[in-house]
């Protein structure tokens, strides 16, 4: 992956570089046990103090995204315990009861209601034979619910797959309660620590998104000539965002980046012929003009983080359903 930051982006160095590595991972630019720059290296390749490196390093390492080794450097980990999270745990019943009875009383149900949420279930899943059931834990409704579609897509008929958004989790607690009680719950790299936080008693793994395959062809369509503003709503994605447009359209000269408080944004966007904006980001449509041409930077699962991380989980719990 190429290190660099862009200094006409309206987003702070540390910021970038932060973004460019956790966007990085949750992307796949940079794969489990992918060895980084040194402090002193990175640095000097792309014009920061060694100070900015290493606090961008010591927050990654806090958040379990990279690990160091003495005498050997930083590696990325292994997408923070989603890989440790893969091997097959044997859990008694009287556990994940327990469980469920915690996630019920924290989510403000009554133990009536729980029996009957337990029964309406048990219901459900007689009614359609034995179900993996998966939450894709996002941040935006749409994104999210394309996410579940895809992966339900690639994992067929045994599995079901629930899209939940983390405020929706955070704010409802039946939502809470779904996800809580789901087998698998999958979503993005650099969130899989606050997801672990909200969903206890389920399983987290990450897996790693790309580029949609539309997203892929809009940008390759671009005119050679056009005008393009690239914008975001988090500014620590802003970098890597850039920088994926640059990859998928070569051939476009004019480039900008900004993000939704970037000031003189419509200004920005008056000068503009073609807007890519990201998922989250989609405010900026009521401030366009004219003949401004728009389209979404969505991203997709990575199928091969799908077989490789999911298909597993789903074997294994298939195995230990069928012992049970």
């Amino acid at each position: 992956m190429e290190f660099s930051v862009d200094r006409d982006l309206p987003v702070p160095l540390r910021t970038q570089l932060q973004g460019l590595i956790e966007y990085g991972i949750a992307c796949g630019q940079l794969l489990p046990g992918e060895l980084l720059p040194s402090v002193r290296e990175l640095a000097e390749r792309i014009g920061v103090a060694p100070m900015t490196v290493s606090q961008v390093y010591g927050d990654l390492k806090a958040s379990g995204m990279i690990e160091t080794r003495p005498g050997s450097g930083s590696f990325v980990t292994s997408s923070g315990h989603a890989r440790l999270a893969a091997r097959p745990e044997a859990m008694e019943l009287h556990r994940r009861i327990d469980a469920l009875i915690d996630a019920g009383t924290a989510a403000g149900i009554r133990p009536a209601e729980l029996v009957s949420l337990v029964s309406a279930r048990a219901f459900y899943r007689d009614s359609i034979g034995a179900r993996t059931k998966i939450v894709m834990i996002g941040l935006f409704t749409d994104a999210t619910a394309s996410y579940s579609r895809f992966i339900a897509a690639r994992l067929g008929n045994s599995v079901t797959v629930e899209p939940l958004t983390i405020s929706a989790i955070e704010r409802d607690p039946a939502a809470r309660a779904r996800a809580n009680s789901a087998d698998l719950a999958v979503t993005f790299v650099n969130r899989q620590r606050e997801v672990m936080s909200l969903v206890p008693n389920t399983k987290v793994v990450s897996i790693s998104f790309i580029p949609s395959e539309e997203t892929r062809k809009a940008l390759a369509a671009l005119d050679s000539l056009a005008r393009v503003a690239v914008i975001s709503r988090f500014p620590d994605f802003l970098p890597i965002m850039k920088a994926g447009v640059q990859r998928f359209a070569p051939h476009v000269e004019h480039l900008t980046g900004a993000t939704l408080e970037t000031p003189d944004l419509e200004g920005l966007l008056g000068a503009s012929d073609v807007v890519v904006f990201a998922s989250g980001a989609e405010d900026v449509l009521a401030k366009l003009q004219g003949r401004v041409t728009a389209f979404e930077y969505r991203h997709a699962p990575d199928t091969a983080e799908i077989e490789r991380v999911l298909v597993p989980l789903i074997n294994a719990t298939d195995e230990e359903r069928k012992a049970s």
